[in-house]
């Protein structure tokens, strides 16, 4: 389970996770605080994943400015070098983590179908999971709201 419901609105908190960067940096759950994340879990094998990235990165495009933040999840079950090769010829633009040891996929409610995607608010809070490709017009309302919160 994600941890306790805060008392804001029934939203969950973020599980506290660790990213471990393409580039070996690392980043933790408290680090998307103050932003609106996509937290994107995905694999190069997933078809509909290959298949949605060209909006993730558009989506990520118009709103990077504005406080807002991606960060895509390989799988641990996807070799890194796809991983790494997958990110390098699509110029993924934003974040990409590999969970090699399924550790991350797991805090987040054991994680096992690709895609599954959270949007995480400035509070670090998880305020919707999708799990296949999201409606992305009905995410960009989404996250407009968000953006606009304090």
């Amino acid at each position: 389970m994600l941890g306790a419901l805060s008392a804001c609105g029934g939203a969950q908190a973020a599980p506290e996770s660790t990213f471990v960067l393409l580039d070996g940096s690392k980043q933790g759950t408290a680090d998307m605080k103050g932003k609106v994340t996509l937290v994107n879990f995905w694999a190069t094998s997933c078809v509909t994943c290959v298949a949605e990235m060209p909006k993730i990165i558009s989506t990520y495009d118009k709103y990077k400015s504005r406080g807002y933040d991606t960060l895509a999840v390989a799988m641990g079950y996807d070799p890194p070098s796809y991983v790494v090769n997958f990110a390098q010829t699509r110029k993924l633009p934003f974040k990409v983590a590999i969970d090699n040891t399924g550790a991350v996929a797991k805090a987040w409610g054991d994680v096992t179908l690709t895609p599954t995607t959270y949007l995480v608010n400035k509070r670090g809070e998880i305020v919707k999971r999708y799990v296949g490709e999201p409606d992305f017009a009905a995410l960009h309302l989404l996250i407009e709201k968000l953006l606009a919160e304090s």
